[in-house]
């Protein structure tokens, strides 16, 4: 393979006639050239050899870029492992489609290297299979794969070929693969040393930036205190005053502590700094009543929370003020946010979503650094007693529940950093029990204070379930199921739902796609016969927007469920928890956690521009697994939902007019659910409703030129549609990667706009 920069290389050419690239960018890229042309690298599994030595910097991230027709993108991107010592990146790669053009990105970050040549060398799909499970160690070449463990992952791999069928397990072992190279490619503090905008001279510049706002609005950082170690209570204080924006003020309540030098502490800060303000409490009073005090002293327009113990990033305030400047409606905001340790070190980041409503209720994700204006505050109280270890908690439900959701602003950038030291709670919410149930009681009346009737149960440490309640008269459930011959899977989705489903009123719809099969046939005529269960003929060229819209249009429920013939009910409950959801005012589609048959996640919702288009997230995670920050356990907002099992009252899926025919297959509930966010709902995920899902078990996978094409296109009228609204997920965070849905983070992370509320336009 030939090597010719593209764009942000230089070449140097020494006196002995060797060459050093430079890379001048984030985003170097060579063309590769086969010496028998690029159809000489025909579909199939290949070893791929280059040697890659920096000779300043470091290679970083190394990935190849298959076009296959419509461009280079991150839905089809390459990821492989770092270079060895000797500067050496082996790998293997699948080539799944014929090629138009090949890309290598060396790097993400400036360097200067030299490059080899590039071999690629053609293998078997027995010798692919034996190194796939190899991971991250047979990607960097490591010591061969021993008999006893390449049994062992043989069985393993035989199970997941029982449960999905070859094509989608294999499809899991690249994926894996590719993620193992990815995940050795290094961490957050690698992401750190690469992408923090503060790094180096980044810091200088953001004071010169910071200081062209030297009229911009006061802000009043509060700080309540209580018996914290000296040098922790320092570096806090301190991180105030190397702000980089300077027209602040700092209150601070010393909450009665035991120990005489904290006041000493806080006494030669208030006179070395006239912005620093002290007040002492006669007596301790926890920290609500310790906030409050120092909560008096505030002068500013705006007020940002501090724990006695954390620190800001250096630029917090400024970026505060300019989020401020470009969306002056905004009355709270918040950022992101990690942890650091009592060495300095930084970890565990928490990248968050925009404005999510439900995941409110379910854990406080706003958390830290908040910001709310002064007059909101005086609209909505200060810091209630009897709340303490979630009194931030109770105040921002409080806060959101006069705001209009433009008036929430995310801020995607880490501008608090939340100490992590024995018997905080950043070390987890077990680390003071009582801040749960005071979480419990601040999501119960907040449920009472917006009239939604339900109960609150703790699902684990800051992490809540609300069961909502039906109206008195539960709405009837039309659920609907498109199928085609495959008896075995109907049978099993059928009688699962009518012996497993507590719900008091339901019927079932079957909508037969024209099955031939003689077993499909005879099921079909003894379900005419079973009580609660319609059957619908619709015998046309598959469309599967058109056999629902079919469906919903004779179904006699006011609620309607999608259901798969692939899917089968685990918990009795699950239809009370879609359709109590699915009758709030405000709310769109409800979707379902979704497991393969191995008891791993198929779905836990989707997240826009994931793999191109929409992808599933926590895919391939261990049922009962917390996830992300623990999402996987708890409901919330997601831009959209599956289609496998989905409910949704009928007068919103008709107002929307239904599933788009243009879309006979992929996408045409992503495409639904968009729409039905645009129309002004939410669209809901809960774990509390189980199923399990064959995937895809009755109409095979894409492996024809005709469904590749097909699929091909609607991608392209996804794009077309709906452009805008899949490059930023509100529900996601620019930070974390669209190249696999396991909330990595991205490298190097989208755009950090700011994000408020919006609508998803369609073209």
């Amino acid at each position: 393979m030939r090597l010719t920069p593209l764009v942000q290389l230089v070449a140097h050419v020494g006196p002995s006639g060797e060459v050093e690239y430079e890379a001048e960018g984030d985003d170097p890229q060579f063309r590769v050239d086969p010496e028998l042309g690029i159809h000489a690298l025909v579909p199939g599994w290949y070893l791929v050899d280059i040697v890659v030595k920096a000779v300043d910097g470091d290679i970083q991230r190394p990935c190849l870029y298959p076009d296959y027709g419509g461009g280079c993108s991150e839905a089809t991107r390459i990821p492989l492992p770092p270079p060895g010592p000797d500067g050496r990146i082996r790998g293997m790669v699948v080539i799944s489609r014929p090629l138009r053009a090949l890309r290598f990105d060396p790097s993400i970050r400036p360097a200067r290297f030299k490059a080899g040549a590039m071999a690629f060398r053609r293998i078997t799909r027995a010798r692919a299979l034996w190194i796939l499970p190899q991971g991250a160690e047979a990607s960097r070449g490591g010591e061969p794969p021993t008999v006893a463990g390449f049994a062992r992952r043989l069985r393993m791999f035989l199970g997941e070929v029982r449960g999905q069928g070859l094509s989608a397990a294999v499809d899991d072992l690249v994926h894996r693969y590719y993620g193992a190279s990815r995940h050795a490619s290094g961490g957050y503090p690698l992401w750190l040393d690469h992408f923090d905008p503060l790094k180096g001279a980044g810091l200088e510049r953001a004071r010169v930036q910071a200081g062209q706002y030297a009229n911009g609005p006061l802000i009043s950082v509060v700080l309540p205190v209580y018996d914290t170690p000296l040098p922790f209570l320092r570096r806090c204080i301190d991180s105030v005053r190397e702000q980089t924006y300077q027209n602040w003020e700092l209150c601070i309540a010393d909450d009665a502590s035991p120990d005489p030098r904290i006041e000493e502490c806080l006494r030669a800060y208030a006179h070395e700094d006239v912005r620093i303000k002290v007040v002492v409490r006669e007596q301790n009073g926890h920290i609500s009543l310790a906030t409050n005090s120092a909560l008096a002293m505030v002068t500013g327009s705006h007020v940002a929370f501090l724990d006695h113990d954390d620190e800001l990033s250096p630029d917090a305030l400024h970026q505060v003020v300019l989020a401020l400047a470009e969306h002056p409606q905004a009355r709270l905001l918040y950022s992101d946010e990690d942890k650091i340790d009592a060495m300095g070190h930084r970890f565990q980041p928490h990248f968050k979503p925009g404005w999510n409503p439900e995941l409110l209720r379910s854990q406080n994700y706003i958390c830290h650094l908040m910001v709310v204006e002064t007059n909101l505050l005086a609209q909505v109280g200060v810091l209630r007693t009897g709340f303490e270890g979630s009194q931030d908690h109770d105040l921002v439900l409080r806060c959101t529940e006069v705001l209009a959701p433009e008036q929430i602003c995310h801020i995607p950038r880490v501008l608090y950093h939340w100490r992590a030291i024995e018997g905080s709670t950043a070390l987890g919410g077990e680390q003071k029990s009582y801040a749960s149930e005071a979480g419990r009681r601040a999501v119960s009346e907040h449920l009472q204070r917006i009239r939604r009737a339900g109960e609150v149960e703790i699902v684990s440490p800051g992490c809540y379930r609300t069961r909502l309640a039906l109206p008195a008269s539960a709405p009837k459930v039309s659920v609907i199921i498109p199928t085609r011959d495959r008896a075995d899977l109907l049978s099993i989705c059928v009688r699962s739902v009518l012996e497993k489903t507590e719900y008091p009123d339901f019927d079932i719809v079957v909508v037969d796609n024209g099955s031939l099969d003689p077993d499909a046939r005879l099921l079909l005529k003894e379900l005419r016969k079973t009580p609660r269960v319609q059957v619908l003929d619709y015998p046309i060229p598959f469309n599967f927007s058109a056999i629902v819209n079919h469906g919903v249009r004779q179904a006699s429920g006011d609620v309607l469920c999608l259901l798969n013939n692939d899917t089968e009910v685990i918990n009795p409950s699950w239809l009370h928890e879609l359709a109590a959801r699915a009758m709030q005012r405000d709310a769109g589609a409800i979707g379902a956690m979704l497991y393969y048959p191995d008891d791993t996640i198929q779905h836990a919702g989707v997240v826009l521009g994931l793999g191109g288009v929409a992808g599933h997230i926590h895919t391939r995670m261990g049922r009962g697994a917390p996830g992300y920050m623990a999402r996987a356990w708890v409901a919330q907002n997601m831009s959209a939902v599956t289609a496998a099992c989905l409910v949704v009252r009928k007068s919103v899926f008709e107002e929307v007019g239904g599933f788009d025919e243009a879309l006979p297959v992929a996408f045409n509930d992503i495409d639904f659910c968009l729409r039905v966010l645009q129309a002004g709902y939410r669209n809901v995920w809960t774990p509390y409703a189980e199923l399990y899902h064959h995937e895809s078990a009755s109409r095979g996978n894409e492996d024809s030129p005709d469904k590749q094409a097909r699929f091909a296109a609607e991608v392209h009228a996804m794009k077309w549609r709906w452009g805008d609204a899949l490059h930023d997920d509100p529900a996601y965070n620019p930070n974390l990667t669209l190249d696999q849905g396991d909330y990595g983070l991205a490298f190097p992370p989208r755009s950090p706009k700011l994000r408020v509320a919006g609508i998803p336009t369609r073209h």
